[in-house]
C-alpha cells in the first residue's frame, strides 16, 4: 500500500515535559494504524500536531503529500477528526448536528447516511443531553465522516465505553477501513489494537519503541505462551518457587506469570515445583503472549498505569 502519512523528528516541548522526543512514523493508505501507550505517552500530542491542532517545535509532517505549512486548507478538507471529548449544545439533536457540521464543507456525506451508518436512526431527533456515552461518541464518530475525509484520526474513541459500546464502534471502524479510508488512532486497550490495527506503535515517554504489525511485535518476544498461576488472594513471594521450576516468575497482584516457549514442557515442571513448594493456588492457565507483555517487556510498567 503507499504512504499516506510520513512524519519525521516531531517534537513538542510544554514548560515542564518534553511531551514528544523525536517521533517518526509512516502510515500507509487504507489501514489502521494504532498508537498503543499509557498516560502521558504522548499519544495524544502526537496526533494533534498530525491533525493540525497543535504546532510542533520540530519535525515534517506530509499527508498525502501535502503540508500543514502550504496547504492547511485542502488538508482540513480530507481529514476527519474525533478528539477525546466532543462538546455540543444540550438540546442539539444528532439530525441537526449533522446538518450543522456539513454545511462547513463543500462535499459531504448524507445526514441519514451518517445516522444509519453508527446505529442512531431511532436517536435522530433525541438531545444529545439525553444520550448515553455510547451514543454520544457514535455521534462524535459521525461527525468525523460528515466531510467525507479519506483519513479519520480517533483519539481514545472508545474510552469509557461498556464492552457492547466498545464492540460497536470497533464494527463502525471496520467499515471505514471496508470503504477504503485510512484510520488512525489511539488507545489504551490491548485487545483493540489487536482487534482493529494492521500496524501499530508502541509510545512510551514521547518515544516510539517499537512498531509493526500486532503478529509481528508478539513474535518478537519469542515467548509465545504464557502459563498464569492464579490465587485467590495476594500471590505470595515467587523467589523461591521459581528457584524451584528454574524459570523466571512474573508476581502481578493474584497472578503469577511465567513466559515460556513451550507449554507442553513447562507444565509438568510446574506441577513439581507446585508438590515440593506446597504451594495452594486456585487455577493454572494457558494463554499466547499478548501485546501487554509487549510492552512489560519494552518498559516494564502496565498500559493502564
Amino acid at each position: 500500500m503507499p504512504e499516506l502519512i510520513a512524519v519525521r523528528g516531531l517534537r513538542k516541548q510544554f514548560p515542564n515535559v518534553l511531551a514528544v522526543a523525536g517521533v517518526d512514523l509512516t502510515v500507509n493508505a487504507g489501514e489502521v494504524f494504532g498508537l498503543l501507550g499509557p498516560n502521558g505517552a504522548g499519544k495524544t500530542t502526537t496526533l494533534e500536531m498530525i491533525e493540525g491542532l497543535t504546532r510542533p517545535d520540530a519535525g515534517e509532517i506530509t499527508i498525502a503529500g501535502l503540508t500543514w505549512e502550504r496547504n492547511a486548507t485542502e488538508i482540513r478538507a480530507r481529514i476527519g477528526v474525533q478528539l477525546q471529548a466532543t462538546s455540543l449544545y444540550n438540546k442539539i439533536t444528532p439530525r441537526e448536528a449533522l446538518n450543522l457540521f456539513g454545511s462547513y464543507y463543500p462535499k459531504r456525506r448524507g445526514t441519514e447516511e451518517l445516522l444509519e451508518l453508527v446505529q442512531l436512526k431511532d436517536k435522530a431527533d433525541a438531545y444529545h443531553v439525553t444520550l448515553s456515552g455510547g451514543q454520544a461518541q457514535r455521534l462524535a464518530l459521525a461527525l468525523a465522516l460528515v466531510n467525507d475525509p479519506d483519513v479519520v484520526f480517533l483519539d481514545e474513541p472508545t474510552a469509557g465505553l461498556d464492552p457492547q459500546g466498545r464492540r460497536s464502534l470497533w464494527e463502525v471502524v471496520r467499515a471505514m477501513k471496508g470503504e477504503g479510508r485510512t484510520v488512525v488512532l489511539t488507545t489504551h486497550y490491548m485487545d483493540e489494537a489487536e482487534a482493529l490495527c494492521d500496524r501499530l506503535a508502541i509510545l512510551d515517554h514521547g518515544q516510539i519503541l517499537r512498531s509493526g504489525t500486532p503478529a509481528e511485535l508478539i513474535a518478537g518476544l519469542g515467548i509465545p505462551s504464557v502459563v498464569e498461576l492464579t490465587f485467590d488472594g495476594p500471590a505470595p513471594d515467587p523467589a523461591d518457587f521459581a528457584a524451584r521450576l528454574g524459570s523466571a516468575v512474573d508476581a502481578r497482584g493474584d497472578v503469577w506469570e511465567i513466559p515460556t516457549p513451550d507449554p507442553k514442557t513447562m507444565l509438568p515442571r510446574l506441577f513439581t515445583a507446585i508438590e515440593s513448594a506446597h504451594l495452594e493456588y486456585n487455577q493454572v492457565h494457558v494463554r499466547r503472549a499478548t501485546l501487554e507483555d509487549v510492552f512489560l517487556q519494552l518498559t516494564g510498567r502496565s498500559l493502564r498505569d
